[in-house]
């Protein structure tokens, strides 16, 4: 199998910035937990006191030391390797639609489920998670090196949705609603394809059978006499 590595991104990438940011507002809003009411995604203040920004700032919030560091080196090292294989504008697309994503799906689960209306979310955990499986599922069958050990891409995103597992596990699923969501719709868009790769394969579709259904009255004038000599066949 090829193996692929890659080194620290520049500082001046989108990735290092995404990284600078996640690390400032998580230490910002612990030293000011306050603000955690207006950065966190909180259904209840986001459907009472319309504070929509929260389907974005949850996404830069992380709730401890070990989170921080960690949530900064991952998006910093990751998503800089998905920055050089997509661009800076598909890497931030993916960044922001699919946290934003996740958060609009927590929100319609606790219009169901009224339990997690009142419960605030940091989202560190579900840009980081979504960087990571979307840098395994990238590679695929590729081999990736995580900490000395030598795995495939696939195992790789397996590994970063097991950390999920693991956190639910312990901390209860509620805990990582946000993250599960994530991770779901990373699989879907990296497997199956974004909303614009659905319709460009149903315009196909309409397409291939517009064409067959106008070349079905057409029919050969020998009736399919001539065997294998194409040339000798004419439509009419």
């Amino acid at each position: 199998m090829a193996r692929l590595t890659f080194r620290m991104p520049s500082m001046r990438s989108a990735a290092a910035a995404l990284a600078v940011t996640l690390v400032a507002a998580s230490v910002v809003v612990a030293i000011f937990k306050p603000l955690a009411l207006y950065t966190y995604l909180v259904p209840e203040a986001v459907f009472g006191r319309y504070f929509v920004w929260q389907l974005v700032t949850y996404a830069f919030i992380e709730a401890t030391p070990l989170g921080v560091i960690f949530g900064g080196l991952i998006t910093w090292s990751i998503g800089g390797a998905l920055e050089a294989t997509w661009g800076r504008k598909r890497l931030l697309r993916f960044a922001f639609g699919i946290v934003v994503a996740a958060g609009i799906a927590t929100l319609l689960l606790a219009l169901a489920i009224p339990q997690l209306v009142a419960r605030g979310y940091p989202g560190g955990s579900v840009l980081t998670g979504a960087l990571w499986v979307a840098y395994g599922l990238q590679l695929g069958r590729a081999q990736a090196n995580f900490w000395g050990f030598p795995m495939t891409g696939n195992q790789l995103a397996l590994l970063g949705a097991a950390f999920v597992f693991l956190n639910a596990a312990f901390g209860g699923l509620h805990q990582v609603i946000p993250e599960a969501f994530a991770l779901l719709f990373t699989y879907l868009l990296l497997r199956v394809g974004g909303p614009g790769d659905l319709l460009t394969r149903f315009r196909s579709w309409q397409l291939e059978r517009d064409l067959k259904r106008r070349s079905a009255h057409l029919r050969s004038l020998d009736g399919g006499r001539s065997g294998d000599r194409g040339s000798d066949k004419y439509l009419h």
